[in-house]
């Protein structure tokens, strides 16, 4: 069986740390937590997405930076990045659909805190994986759910870097 290199992070700046020494083509990131926090409004996501873009200005490397949540939630507008392919995918069905992302430059990155949608979506591209893991307190109820289910899938995925 296949597996992905998993890296394991408590905080965004170590998750910052991590992509910027990886030197992948792609990078996917799950819209929640990472750019805006669970239950937020419109405002805090367009305010998310550009900031996660201005940190990504430096990455030499990038060519392609992917948005994606199972949510449905969506920007009011897409912020660019110079010689940056951007989008944006809501209602994702992650992990189950990927049609949408085998087009993306390898070597690619999946960054998001769920094993099970985020790490199986990066399972399934065959990209490295950067596992964010924010304090427990601040998970709602429903994703702290979704991540117990998520650690059975963390033998059969992935490996160390």
């Amino acid at each position: 069986m296949r597996q992905v290199a998993l890296y394991e992070t408590t905080t965004l700046d170590e998750v910052w740390t991590l992509i910027g020494g990886l030197g992948s083509r792609s990078l996917v990131f799950d819209v929640e937590p990472l750019v805006a926090i669970w239950d937020t409004d419109t405002a805090a996501l367009d305010a998310g997405l550009a900031e996660t873009l201005r940190r990504l200005e430096h990455l030499p490397d990038r060519e392609v930076v992917l948005f994606s949540t199972n949510s449905a939630r969506r920007p009011t507008a897409l912020p660019g990045l110079p010689d940056t392919r951007i989008g944006y995918r809501s209602s994702a069905d992650k992990p189950l659909r990927v049609n949408e992302y085998r087009d993306l430059p390898r070597p690619g990155l999946v960054v998001g805190d769920q094993l099970a949608t985020d790490g199986a979506l990066a399972w399934r591209l065959g990209f490295d994986f950067v596992h964010y893991q924010p304090p427990r307190d601040r998970v709602p109820v429903g994703p702290r759910m979704l991540m117990a289910l998520g650690e059975l899938l963390r033998p059969l995925l992935f490996r160390a870097p």
